[in-house]
């Protein structure tokens, strides 16, 4: 059996339950002039792959409750190619992604590509930032024109920990 390397810790940040204040960017006149809805969650992570990755959930409602995301990633530290790889299922719509991720500059940066809603291609690059011991913020951006340009804040998650560990689904 190979050893685990020191670089599979870099997400153990992510090991625990958070509770979750999900911020999305404005999107049309109608939600810049009455605003955006208040979105609250959870994210949930174990450690996984004996110690080479990390399994998580993450799950957004209103405040209502009302579930608006739903998705379960695996994440793996490739140790050959100095990076994570994670695969992770939209729950509600059915859509798998894998996304590429390294530590740079005390944060985590994963990048990915995907298609939105309209059958557009776009690339995504998300950042888990300002990482301490009680919580950390996350930020994704989306590019219709391969990294030209980026349409920053799309989605933006302050994450607070409320447990040291999650009991797996």
């Amino acid at each position: 059996m190979r050893a685990v390397p020191a670089e599979a810790k870099q997400f153990a940040f992510l090991i625990g339950q958070f509770d979750l204040v999900v911020k999305p960017k404005a999107q049309g006149l109608g939600q810049t002039i009455h605003g955006v809805p208040k979105l609250v969650g959870t994210w949930k992570a174990w450690r996984a792959l004996d110690g080479f990755g990390i399994e998580d959930d993450l799950r957004v409602t209103d405040e209502s409750g009302n579930p608006k995301l739903y998705s379960h990633s695996v994440r793996y530290y490739d140790s050959e190619q100095k990076r994570w790889i994670a695969s992770t299922i939209d729950v509600y719509r059915g859509v798998f992604n894998t996304s590429m991720a390294e530590w740079k500059d005390n944060a985590v940066v994963a990048t990915s590509h995907g298609t939105d809603a309209e059958g557009k291609v776009y690339a995504s690059r998300a950042r888990y930032y300002d990482i301490t011991p009680t919580g950390f913020k996350f930020r994704q951006d989306r590019s219709f024109d391969e990294g030209k340009t980026w349409d920053e804040g799309l989605l933006s998650i302050d994450a607070k920990r409320i447990a040291a560990t999650a009991a797996r689904p």
